[in-house]
């Protein structure tokens, strides 16, 4: 496959989680930012593949070959930024842009030492499951901190907006993978949060809740 391929069969993979009905030639335009027609002729090339089930107006699928093939890359990306993270100390906001680029590489005995390497771990830097070699993806407990009452706990397991912008945000406020949340009150009016995260006290808004993936406990 080419690059620009696999980067349809991974932006379908991802539009399919949020939708069970098919994914329209729409929204991955606008995923991929560029034209629907551009789309219509990349499917056509997918489908030639066995990658993608596609008929006009009905929405993409990804076959169970096209599937596979999509969790392998995102196995791949996942995997360097774990890499890049652990073991170059790079910063969780700076790794996805460095990820595209290396997700890429064809070798599977690569990835599979890779893999090995780290310890075979099961969630990347931003807590996203990682595919094992067989496509099989960990359960992850987990939940938005915006459905949190006040009283309850979590530990921030996963973020769901993986922008530098947000990342960076985050690391301002002193919240990353394995921070302990309190939530302290929520606001009716705005649905805003009051928390105490490791013991500092902040409030937060409901778009950063409900990008906030929390185990509770």
């Amino acid at each position: 496959m080419t690059f620009s391929e696999e980067n349809y069969l991974k932006a379908i993979y991802h539009l399919t989680v949020v939708s069970s009905s098919g994914v329209s030639t729409n929204a991955i335009a606008e995923v991929m930012e560029t034209k629907a027609s551009s789309v219509t002729d990349m499917l056509k090339k997918l489908a030639e593949k066995d990658l993608v089930n596609y008929k006009k107006y009905q929405g993409v699928s990804l076959t169970d070959k096209g599937k596979l093939e999509a969790k392998m890359i995102v196995r791949k990306h996942r995997l360097w930024e774990v890499f890049l993270v652990e073991k170059l100390a790079f910063s969780w906001d700076e790794v996805h842009d460095i990820a595209e680029q290396l997700e890429h590489i064809k070798s599977e005995k690569l990835i599979n030492k890779l893999d090995d390497f780290l310890g075979n771990p099961t969630e990347d830097p931003h807590g996203d499951p990682i595919p094992n070699a067989q496509g099989l993806l960990p359960k992850i407990d987990k939940q938005l901190l915006s459905d949190l009452a006040a009283g309850q706990t979590g530990i921030c397991v996963g973020v769901k907006d993986t922008s530098s912008e947000f990342l960076k945000y985050l690391d301002k406020q002193g919240i990353a993978l394995g921070s302990t949340i309190e939530i302290l009150g929520k606001e009716n009016f705005d649905l805003s949060l009051r928390i105490k995260v490791n013991e500092n006290l902040l409030n937060v808004s409901n778009k950063i809740a409900t990008n906030l993936f929390v185990k509770l406990s």
